[in-house]
């Protein structure tokens, strides 16, 4: 569903009034406070911040391929066959030599951004949990 401008406002009223944006700040402080006493570089951390609050506002979900991959780090740690483990053999059997070598390429880039993605979030994320 498109969010229209009304629809926006109104969601941003409410964000005011429900006291989001003063959490946000408090929550930002604490977050620095923690990342100055971890050596933690700040700008990165206030930078990873502010595209996480971005995106609970714009109402965004992580995506399926990245839960994936976290799930399987989680579970796993970092794997030696991550790419094999992630691909769609089903797909893949149907692919012409240079359509798998297209796939592979383009699966490994993906993996490599939601393997950055996850260590950003780990490290940023510390805080949160302890």
């Amino acid at each position: 569903m498109e969010r229209t401008l009304k629809m926006l406002a109104k969601e941003a009223k409410s964000r005011m009034k429900k006291g989001f944006w003063k959490q946000c700040e408090e929550e930002l402080d604490a977050r620095r406070r923690s990342a100055r006493e971890q050596g933690l570089n700040e700008s990165k951390m206030e930078r990873y911040f502010m595209g996480k609050v971005s995106t609970q506002i714009r109402g965004e979900t992580p995506d399926a391929f990245y839960l994936k991959v976290r799930d399987m780090l989680l579970a796993e740690g970092e794997v030696s066959d991550a790419i094999g483990r992630l691909t769609d053999r089903a797909y893949y059997d149907t692919l012409s030599y240079e359509e798998k070598q297209r796939y592979t390429l383009e699966l490994s880039e993906k993996y490599l951004a939601a393997l950055k993605r996850f260590r950003r979030e780990c490290l940023f994320e510390q805080g949160e949990k302890g």
